[in-house]
């Protein structure tokens, strides 16, 4: 939402010495990092552990590593920012936070998020939507992301009020329905409905995260289905059976039907495509949502309305004569 490329001076620190909460219980180490120093860069903290600098219990871990109650981690010494103001929330952004709530109790708060806002901050965004959430509602210090969203990808968003509500959501993540709609490059097949490709996370040495099929990756599944298609682009619906990091961009990709506006897994036809159509970002938008609460235990399912800014792009293709549907 709001970048700030000023340099900032640094301060020493020695070896700290940090011990799990039962509140933190089941959090991945990246994430209980993340909260703790910061203004770290994700990347920093992803080469700190790869490096084994960072130790859970004297033992080397892995980013992912679910934390218990008790672990004693050990964070090396490092250069920290000193802490900036952060930018105040205005009323107008305020007004607009609002405007996205699709559900709230609670518990929790689902968002519909725009395209172009950080889910959080870090790499010179000072502010995210969840430090703008903090700001803006009373009582909202603890209130956490229960997963995340690419900064140019719209619609649900949940956010936990508890650290107890976000254990539970998160513990039974693999138990949420999960729709997407996107467009890809060209014509996809409706009879090209299941791929089941694995997928593995490299980080490379500029810290970028890079995700790729391989036979040594994760489990990976995802149901494609067509919604349209036009001459050179295809809107999809996708239904997420797993939930690895860029799951649906490096499916279609591996298809051979990267997404349009992806600058990360794109190839010539995609590109031409985002070029043809003037398209400023990623068209991916997190559509449904559908889970148990962890409360009431009540399914519950919420839909977002696909950003406008994809309804232009369909709108413009519809003018083009549809070819299939």
């Amino acid at each position: 939402m709001n970048a700030h490329n000023s340099n900032t001076s640094t301060l020493p620190t020695a070896v700290q010495y940090l011990e799990v909460s039962e509140d933190d219980v089941g959090q991945r180490l990246d994430n209980y990092l993340l909260a703790r120093l910061k203004g770290v860069p994700r990347t920093h903290i992803y080469k700190l552990v790869r490096k084994a600098e960072v130790r859970v219990n004297k033992k080397r871990p892995s980013a992912d590593q679910r934390l218990q109650a008790g672990d004693i981690i050990r964070v090396p010494p490092m250069r920290l920012p000193e802490k900036t103001p952060q930018p105040l929330v205005s009323e107008r952004t305020g007004q607009t936070l609002d405007a996205c709530v699709l559900y709230e109790d609670d518990a929790l708060i689902v968002f519909n998020k725009p395209a172009g806002w950080a889910v959080h901050g870090g790499s010179g965004i000072h502010l995210g939507l969840i430090e703008a959430v903090r700001q803006w509602r009373p009582h909202a210090t603890r209130w956490e992301l229960v997963h995340r969203l690419d900064r140019d990808t719209s619609g649900c968003l949940i956010v936990a009020k508890k650290p107890s509500i976000l254990k539970a959501l998160q513990a039974d993540w693999e138990n949420f329905q999960k729709v997407y709609v996107a467009l890809v490059a060209g014509q996809w097949s409706t009879k090209d409905k299941w791929v089941d490709a694995p997928l593995q996370k490299n980080v490379l040495q500029s810290g970028e995260r890079m995700v790729r099929v391989s036979a040594d990756g994760k489990a990976s599944l995802s149901e494609f289905s067509v919604i349209k298609s036009w001459g050179d682009v295809s809107q999809v619906r996708v239904k997420l059976h797993t939930g690895r990091t860029h799951q649906i961009r490096v499916h279609a990709q591996w298809k051979k039907h990267p997404l349009l506006g992806d600058d990360k897994y794109a190839d010539a036809a995609s590109e031409a495509c985002t070029k043809r159509y003037a398209i400023k970002r990623l068209m991916l938008h997190a559509q449904q949502l559908q889970f148990r609460h962890p409360v009431s235990g009540e399914i519950i399912k919420i839909e977002s309305s696909v950003a406008d800014d994809m309804q232009q792009v369909v709108a413009h293709l519809d003018k083009q004569g549809v070819v299939c549907t």
